[in-house]
């Protein structure tokens, strides 16, 4: 079986970080979370990691959700679904809380959690045919997981328009929002990195740490407690409302889903 998630470190301590399921657009289900997790705690624990990139394999970087996935586990327990909910949770708060810089190189589809890894890294470069979208409202399930996270990135005004019409923008949009730090030439990720990474390896490893400790504290981006548990359960509790059904069933049966009035013309 191809593992899901791919991590290599180089000689200088630069790790990348590959989600690896093009097949379905790199679009997340449990077994995605788990690796992903599991990645960043042992890079985490690495001290000769000093700066993790983290990419898409195939023509996207990320499509969100496998919706597919999402259905099968809104007919699971109540408790179960937290549980899933809190492990989505988890992989997304273990990005913005890495210690150790991360930068996101995007390409293609970037929807729904995939905004939210472009939410959580600390540097975001974006090539010009880069599209996202915070989808989930389409399919009757929300982003209340990453809106803490979209916020801090993007602003809550631009929340509010695009969490609620689900419309996609591009990537220069992307970037005077704030989501995208830098935009580059189709193909040229690796180039626009390159000096991002060698000014980030120039500073010292704890003063980066202490130093995207404190900016994460001060933006109250430190999730815990009652808190975390909040967004957690009201997630699980939104994927299995009818809302939800109705939502991913129509996705699956390629048909508007029923709360939708039809064009007004």
């Amino acid at each position: 079986m191809t593992d899901v998630v791919l991590c290599s470190v180089d000689a200088r301590g630069v790790a990348t970080v590959t989600l690896n399921r093009p097949e379905r657009n790199n679009a997340y289900n449990g077994e995605v979370i788990n690796a992903l997790i599991a990645g960043m705690e042992s890079l985490a624990a690495d001290p000769a990691v000093r700066v993790v990139v983290i990419r898409g394999n195939g023509k996207h970087f990320q499509a969100g959700a496998d919706l597919s996935w999402l259905k099968e586990m809104g007919q699971l327990s109540p408790l179960e679904n937290i549980e899933v909910s809190r492990r989505t949770a988890s992989a997304i708060q273990g990005l913005t809380e890495f210690p150790k810089p991360t930068i996101a190189l995007i390409h293609g589809g970037c929807f729904g959690g995939g905004t939210g890894i472009a939410a959580a890294a600390d540097i975001v470069i974006a090539s010009e045919d880069a599209i996202f979208a915070i989808t989930e409202a389409r399919w009757g399930v929300m982003a209340g997981i990453i809106v803490p996270h979209l916020n801090a990135a993007m602003g809550v005004r631009n929340v509010r328009r695009y969490a609620l019409t689900c419309e996609r923008f591009g990537a220069r949009e992307a970037k005077e929002m704030g989501l995208v730090h830098q935009v580059c030439a189709e193909g040229g990720l690796e180039e626009a990195a390159a000096p991002v990474i060698d000014n980030l390896l120039m500073s010292a490893p704890e003063a980066l740490a202490q130093t995207k400790r404190r900016a994460l504290v001060e933006a109250g981006l430190d999730l815990s407690g009652s808190h975390f548990t909040e967004l957690v359960e009201e997630h699980a509790l939104k994927r299995q409302s009818d809302e939800a059904k109705e939502g991913l069933a129509s996705f699956l049966e390629k048909r508007p889903p029923s709360w939708y009035p039809g064009d007004a013309t």
